[in-house]
């Protein structure tokens, strides 16, 4: 009960940060107004998001990290596991709905909001390390984790080339360029990981039939 409670507060601060960023413009939006909007104290707050960034991203980005996690997990064992994990990103970071597009325009055009949104792809290492364990059977989780630990790095590169400031002397001002595909992006960030993963769970594997 208590848990639930937590989360309901989390979910609640997080949903009246984007709603307000929204309808005033984040330079308008203050914790208190936060918190209030969320029927909590301001002391509460600060126990959930260290920032009214973080609060404002947070409503875009929430749970993305256990839904990818959720998505490798439900993929068959017969997928590549390289296959697996290019596909759950790809797709919980180009899923955008009519409410994500503006939220994601609020975010690109903000460098506060930029670099929040950009922090948040190390919330994918441990729900992504736990759902590779799973897949290795459990036999290895430090290479679970280093595995993991590189996809994230991965996502965060592949964002920061899509979200590139529009001019080197206009960094700052919060124009940005949209520099090609998200998905393109993503995918090749990835690539390079491919064989690492895939020799993992061949290993994995011959290990079973071993």
């Amino acid at each position: 009960m208590r848990e639930r409670k937590k989360q309901a507060t989390r979910r609640a601060l997080r949903e009246s940060a984007l709603r307000l960023a929204l309808q005033r413009g984040p330079e308008n939006v203050r914790v208190e107004d936060i918190a209030e909007a969320a029927g909590v104290s301001p002391r509460t707050y600060n126990n959930y998001f260290s920032s009214r960034e973080h609060a404002i991203v947070a409503g875009v980005t929430a749970e993305r990290e256990a839904q990818v996690a959720a998505a490798v997990a439900a993929q068959p064992s017969t997928a590549r596991l390289s296959d697996a994990i290019t596909d759950a990103i790809v797709e919980q970071y180009t899923d955008a709905g009519e409410h994500r597009r503006d939220a994601l325009l609020l975010i690109t055009t903000q460098p506060a909001l930029r670099q929040a949104f950009l922090g948040t792809t190390s919330a994918l290492e441990q729900p992504l390390a736990d759902a590779i364990t799973e897949r290795l059977g459990g036999a290895d989780g430090h290479t679970a984790h280093v595995l993991a630990a590189g996809v994230a790095v991965a996502v965060r590169i592949a964002l920061e080339r899509w979200l590139r400031p529009a001019d080197e002397n206009l960094t700052g001002t919060g124009l940005v360029v949209m520099s090609g595909s998200l998905p393109d992006h993503l995918r090749a960030a990835l690539a390079p990981l491919a064989p690492a993963l895939d020799s993992a769970a061949k290993s994995h594997h011959d290990t079973e039939r071993g």
